[in-house]
């Protein structure tokens, strides 16, 4: 988090010595102090910021994919003459550990349509799903840990 930190700095510090603050210009400079960041760090003796921050990006990517696929199949779901869905509760075993990994993950099923996390269990290893349509539980179980679980894995450690 800190690294971030210095990284935008770096880019605000870039826009006012180039003396343009526009979005490319911000971009650029974020880019350039990223760079900045991973020849420093690899001379301390840690150089993984600039593949964390691409690993985050990936996790939003495909929380952004996630989304608008759900999103499309809960509207035709809704349009549909006769819904034929089955909602129902499942059990998601976590391989995820940590306080900050569990909420990440289950935030990003309920932000998800479709799927709401409704609690863990008290030993953090078992996430409950609500999901609109529970016919395959086991398929939903694999999307999700192959997916957010493992995305938020290769990010955050």
């Amino acid at each position: 988090m800190i690294a971030f930190l210095f990284n935008l700095l770096l880019a605000i510090a870039w826009a006012a010595v180039s003396g343009s603050a526009s979005p490319h210009n911000l971009l650029l400079g974020f880019v350039l102090g990223a760079i900045a960041l991973a020849i420093v760090r690899q001379s301390i003796g840690r150089g993984a910021y600039v593949f964390r921050a691409g690993r985050i990006v990936s996790l939003a990517l495909l929380f952004l994919k996630e989304l608008a696929l759900s999103a499309w199949t809960v509207a035709l779901t809704v349009l549909k003459p006769r819904m034929d869905i089955k909602p129902g509760i499942f059990a998601f075993p976590l391989t995820v550990d940590r306080d900050f990994e569990i909420t990440l993950l289950a935030n990003l099923i309920t932000l998800t349509p479709g799927t709401l996390s409704v609690d863990v269990s008290d030993d953090r290893r078992t996430l409950y799903v609500h999901a609109l349509d529970c016919s395959n539980p086991q398929a939903a179980r694999k999307a999700i840990a192959e997916g957010f679980e493992r995305k938020i894995m290769e990010a955050f450690r």
